[in-house]
């Protein structure tokens, strides 16, 4: 009965390879430095989990920036713009990730965008029609040799073929993706191929686009994927996760594979129809434990769940996370200051594995003293979760009518009101909200929280942060303007530290895309706010200028979607909770003389069931929590909200629905295609679509935002929109961001000329 690691984080559980990273791409360290902090990553990541009983290691999971990147460099599949004459190597996917050509000179980054339902960004592969697959880049087999050199058995991790092709995009002329998959599986069989060459025995292929409803087209592709590689010297695993692949159950048990792991966790209900349909000899993996949440595992109900297939399977039964940990912080043991309360409800991803340990424990040895502890342990953390309830909170949702989710009049009269009170020119600009969190804010947050400066000094030296963010765009001429955030550290922590029935980890990273790791909020009681959390520095920055300056808020949704929200209730339930706080913000914004609020959305499609079917039940409470939070306003009081990295034409019509009276967008990467959606929708309210990609060092010329604003008054009604970058300012540095600012205000300004 082995211990199945799907893979585990790879940033450190003290953030090792952000740190490397960004050292390495601010030229003070050797890639030779990089990749020493790299190798002893993976040697502290692999020996904990052989620690914990696992017998095969991950190795593949480790990605220097993305891991859908690095089998892009495997395959030999990088755009021309990034790839130079000599090899592939550990540069060219930096400049494929952050835009650089080989030459030093400005080339655009790839389009990144979410993994499936997560929080995790991956770098979109772009294929052409005459698209060569070839093994190109060597950095999965010499992570192979790597863990074998230690004493591991080493089980390689490879996005599948059918996956990788479907989260790919097609560039230059328009064609079938799915016409790529013979030469792509050509090059899988020489990878594994490979993999046999080092003596691996089993490879874990990830598909986890079978918890999607396929059309015939793809459900014959994973079958023709998998009969071209069963030929090979190595047993896969065929993986899926972030849902339930029961649906295709007969597809997935005809393939020749040696196993299959299903996620148990998103849909338990599987674990018989799979184990039933088992070939002879074949394995069943089972995902047990959460890799996508900090809640610790009831690992007694677990084992009473898979029991009596686990008596039935013996050792062809393997026990595992429900999907990589990729998505969990790292370990539990450097949280030292969290209550004792709160940390026996956790598991980090080094303890997920020892709870893999137990739920094998309680299987084979279910009298032992050592089973006895596990299942008191389980028994006195229900108990004390059952303290947590909020009787206010849960009544004041139940109280809810229809009424308070509607604005008091339609858009088209809030608009004529706001451009009467506002008087905006045509194409307005504005920023995402945050600007530069310099080393200097950092420092200061650091030494207040260590307690070296007070309250009062910490307040004096943000509010100059403050003056010299409003004076600098009043300078570069920007309309709408914000007070840069700089006294926040994450736009959800932010909130979360101050929400009542939320709380935080000092070392609860995981990471977003490259470098950029959040420490998500623990959602574990009943959610309400306190007091106000954002007014006051919305006063003070309003009081510096006579140009509107807005609130800044994230919103319900992305709160729940960016935490690590409690299991035992309902997202909906948890999502209006949230939404009742955000809305007590926003009245008091209103209060105290804010006109324009952002209530930043960006997670909104994120949380979208993988199953079309299951979608319209989402969407349906997530408009309503949106709504909830916004609808307590007059009509002067003009509502944004801003959504990034998501494909908006399945869900168009549930944004519109969410009545914001002015969406901002990104969509530069995509060269305003993302617009399309808005176009073709005839989408009623105002839109600010992003013209620069601030993910990129790189500075956009004024010729290039005309171009992009002139394509986006193609598709939208020009007094429709706004203009803006793509997300917010806080990881640029103020030389990056002024000249970027400089030229979208100039491009702003020429075509107001041409087009007033």
């Amino acid at each position: 009965m082995q211990l199945n690691s799907l893979g585990f984080p790879r940033i450190g559980r003290r953030r090792e390879l952000k740190f490397a990273l960004e050292k390495y791409w601010r030229g003070e360290s050797t890639q030779a430095q990089l990749r020493e902090v790299t190798s002893e990553l993976r040697r502290t990541h692999w020996q904990w989990q052989a620690a914990a009983g696992t017998e095969q290691v991950p190795v593949g999971d480790f990605a220097f920036y993305d891991q859908v990147l690095t089998l892009s460099a495997t395959l030999n599949a990088i755009p021309e713009r990034h790839r130079g004459e000599g090899v592939i190597d550990l540069d060219t996917l930096f400049r494929v990730a952050r835009g650089r050509a080989p030459t030093g000179q400005d080339a655009p980054a790839s389009e990144m965008t979410k993994y499936f339902n997560t929080n995790y960004h991956y770098l979109v592969p772009e294929l052409s029609q005459n698209q060569v697959f070839s093994i190109a880049y060597d950095q999965f087999f010499d992570e192979v040799s790597e863990a074998q050199s230690l004493g591991y058995k080493a089980k390689p991790v490879l996005l599948g073929p059918v996956s990788y092709l479907y989260l790919a995009k097609t560039v230059g002329q328009d064609f079938d993706k799915l016409s790529l998959l013979p030469n792509l599986l050509t090059a899988y069989a020489d990878i594994l191929a490979r993999f046999a060459a080092q003596g691996v025995q089993w490879v874990q292929l990830d598909e986890p686009i079978l918890a999607l409803e396929l059309d015939s087209e793809w459900q014959a592709a994973i079958t023709e994927a998998y009969q071209a590689l069963s030929t090979a010297k190595v047993k896969i695993l065929l993986t899926s996760y972030y849902g339930g692949i029961a649906h295709h159950q007969a597809l997935v048990s005809a393939l020749p594979v040696a196993g299959v792991h299903v996620d148990l966790v998103t849909a338990p209900d599987q674990l018989a129809i799979f184990a039933n349909a088992l070939g002879q000899d074949q394995i069943l993996s089972v995902g047990v434990v959460n890799g996508r949440n900090v809640w610790a595992a009831e690992v007694d109900l677990i084992a009473e769940r898979i029991g009596a297939v686990a008596r039935d399977l013996g050792d062809r039964l393997w026990i595992g996370t429900s999907c990589s940990l990729l998505h969990s912080p790292v370990d539990l043991e450097v949280e030292a200051t969290l209550e004792p309360a709160l940390r026996q409800q956790l598991a980090f991803a080094k303890q997920k594995l020892l709870e893999l340990a137990n739920v094998r424990q309680l299987l084979l040895a279910p009298e032992s003293i050592a089973a006895k502890e596990i299942v008191q342990t389980c028994l006195a953390r229900r108990e004390a979760k059952a303290q947590a309830a909020d009787s206010q909170v849960i009544a004041r949702v139940a109280a809810l009518t229809s009424a308070d989710y509607e604005r008091v009049s339609d858009f088209s009269v809030r608009q004529a009101v706001q451009q009467q009170k506002y008087r905006l020119p045509l194409l307005p600009t504005t920023t995402i909200g945050s600007f530069p969190q310099t080393p200097a804010i950092r420092g200061l947050r650091s030494r207040w929280r260590k307690g070296e400066l007070s309250d009062a000094q910490y307040t004096e030296q943000l509010q100059q942060v403050t003056r010299d963010t409003i004076d600098r765009q009043l300078k570069l001429g920007i309309d709408v303007l914000v007070h840069g955030e700089a006294e926040r550290n994450d736009m959800v922590e932010y909130f979360g530290e101050q929400l009542a029935g939320v709380g935080f980890t000092k070392n609860g990273w995981v990471q977003s895309y490259g470098s950029r790791c959040v420490k998500p909020p623990l959602i574990y009681g009943d959610v309400s706010r306190p007091k106000a959390m954002t007014v006051d520095w919305a006063e003070f920055a309003q009081s510096l200028t006579d140009k509107p300056v807005k609130g800044m808020l994230t919103g319900p949704v992305t709160i729940l979607h960016w935490s690590f929200a409690r299991e035992d209730i309902g997202r909906d339930v948890i999502a209006t909770q949230l939404a009742l706080a955000i809305r007590d913000e926003v009245v008091d914004l209103q209060n105290a003389g804010i006109g324009i609020i952002q209530i930043d959305e960006p997670a909104f499609r994120e949380g979208l069931p993988l199953k079309h079917s299951e979608w319209q039940a989402y969407l349906d409470w997530a408009v309503n929590a949106f709504k909830l939070s916004a609808a307590g306003v007059i009509d002067e009081t003009q509502i944004h909200t801003h959504m990034c990295y998501s494909e908006f034409n399945d869900t168009i019509a549930a944004i519109a629905a969410m009545d914001a009276d002015v969406i901002t967008i990104e969509t530069s990467r995509s060269r305003m295609e993302l617009l399309n959606a808005f176009e073709d929708f005839e989408y009623p309210n105002e839109i600010g679509p992003g013209v620069y990609d601030i993910h990129s060092p790189n500075t956009p010329s004024v010729e290039a935002m005309v171009h992009l604003i002139e394509k986006a008054a193609q598709k939208v009604p020009v007094r429709q929109l706004w203009v803006n970058p793509d997300c917010g300012l806080k990881t640029r540095t103020w030389d990056e961001v002024e000249p970027a600012l400089k030229n979208m205000v100039d491009a702003t300004r020429e075509l107001r000329r041409r087009l007033g």
